[in-house]
């Protein structure tokens, strides 16, 4: 990790700085550069019509995903019909399943390893009346596939796997770099698990992440982090129809979630990630019966981070707001612990730190770059709300990511889940161009053009 710490340093964030324990790179304020835009050995109008070639299939082969229930630990089947779609593209050279059972396909033996990311797992569908189309059905319209998973974030997996193909077919592998895609599990139960397993286990370390969850094809460069803390009261039982014989936990706990409200009003502010948060997110007690004073009460915070927030900090200021509200209570950050479909319990602490790049990081600025030379015109360049697996892979191992990905956040955990059908043939070429551009689109520049973006 220290290497890798290092190198971000050394590379790509001279102007970073160390806050609290936690890497934050600083704040570029470049809306433009003059610098390398494009390979003359890149077609990018091919890649563009490719990935344009492969559009129906890709529908296809997301209305089969869509079709499929693949809750948290449940992905079994949408990783076999990812599985049988990367075998018919014949496109990579290396396809497996590792132990908690994330995907692997990796094109290449190039020196610099450029890994693309997209989780497959989705959350239930909650109440189906809510719905006006089947969530398993994969709705199709002029411009839309709706359904559960569509938006979150099952529309990047056709895209990165017909990239794959579109390297392939026009000819675009290097010996300067292999493309990795994976495939990961369980991010709606615990972001970042999955990279947790890769990194330690597997021992992948990519020089570059592109993370695919929903940008609605905008270019984002970080995100707050978040934590899980348990707070537990204990009272004492007595019957219902004696209460001044107890010691009731919930009114105790009542006063504590009286002044986690009350935190949330203090908790730091960045101009760019954003307000730290917290909330009250479920409430439980241990009681012997419906007519019995409960002996114990539980609260579970819902914590996100931003710059200058650790885990201890947030600790802290938990258990001061308990102080406030005057009663004796524990403070536990939580821990995961959940079976995988692969039957692998990989258990982690739920601390997932916040992360974010500078403007001119060399992955953002190749991004940008991408987006310029495929769709002559600028990108918007900003962050996401939600979290991603990318508190373990940058969080964590610091390992330069970015994120690219149909759909926007606000259809995410939604009855209106739903990807538009461009942003499929879009991402697809992104996909297909970004490794050449992060690898060596210094050395091919067209130095007259201006790099241009939008800030969100």
């Amino acid at each position: 990790m220290g290497d890798t710490q290092g190198a971000i340093k050394r590379n790509l964030a001279p102007s970073c700085r160390q806050v609290k324990g936690v890497i934050i790179f600083g704040v570029c304020r470049l809306f433009w550069r003059t610098t390398d835009l494009s390979s003359t050995s890149v077609d990018y109008a091919a890649i563009r019509r490719e990935a344009k070639k492969h559009e129906k299939t890709m529908i296809k082969f997301l209305r089969d995903m869509v079709a499929i229930p693949s809750e948290s630990a449940g992905e079994r089947k949408v990783i076999e019909r990812i599985k049988q779609e990367l075998v018919k593209t014949r496109a990579y050279d290396s396809i497996r399943v590792d132990g908690m059972g994330n995907l692997h396909a990796r094109i290449g033996k190039g020196g610099k390893l450029i890994a693309i990311d997209a989780h497959v797992d989705t959350v239930g569908v909650g109440k189906r009346d809510e719905w006006k189309h089947d969530p398993y059905k994969g709705k199709l319209t002029k411009t839309h596939v709706f359904g559960r998973g569509a938006g979150d974030q099952e529309g990047a997996v056709p895209a990165m796997v017909y990239a794959g193909k579109i390297i392939k077919d026009l000819g675009l592998k290097s010996k300067d770099w292999s493309l990795l895609l994976t495939f990961t599990v369980m991010e709606e139960d615990c972001d970042g698990l999955c990279w947790q397993y890769i990194h330690n286990e597997e021992k992948v370390k990519p020089d570059c992440v592109v993370v695919t969850d929903s940008t609605n094809c905008n270019i984002l460069r970080g995100h707050r982090g978040r934590m899980e803390i348990g707070v537990w009261t204990k009272g004492r039982s007595c019957h219902g129809s004696m209460p001044e014989k107890g010691d009731n936990a919930i009114y105790k706990m009542a006063k504590i979630v009286g002044e986690i409200e009350k935190l949330n009003t203090r908790l730091k502010k960045d101009k760019f990630l954003g307000k730290g948060t917290i909330t009250v997110s479920y409430i439980d007690c241990e009681t012997p019966s419906m007519c019995a004073v409960p002996g114990g009460a539980f609260i579970h915070l819902d914590r996100r981070l931003t710059v200058g927030d650790t885990k201890a900090s947030a600790v802290r200021e938990v258990k001061d707001a308990i102080k406030r509200a005057g009663v004796p209570a524990d403070v536990k950050v939580l821990r995961y612990a959940e079976r995988s479909y692969t039957g692998l319990v990989y258990e982690t602490e739920k601390y997932f730190p916040t992360w974010c790049f500078p403007e001119d990081a060399k992955q953002v600025q190749a991004a940008v770059h991408t987006y310029n030379a495929l769709f002559d015109e600028p990108p918007t360049v900003g962050r996401w709300t939600f979290s991603t697996n990318a508190v373990s892979i940058a969080g964590m191992f610091k390992i330069p990511c970015v994120g690219f990905g149909p759909a926007p956040e606000d259809v995410a955990h939604t009855v209106n889940d739903s990807v538009p059908i461009a942003h499929l043939t879009k991402c697809a070429a992104f996909y297909a161009a970004f490794p050449e551009m992060y690898c060596n689109g210094a050395e091919a520049a067209d130095s007259k053009k201006l790099n241009k973006f939008k800030r969100m």
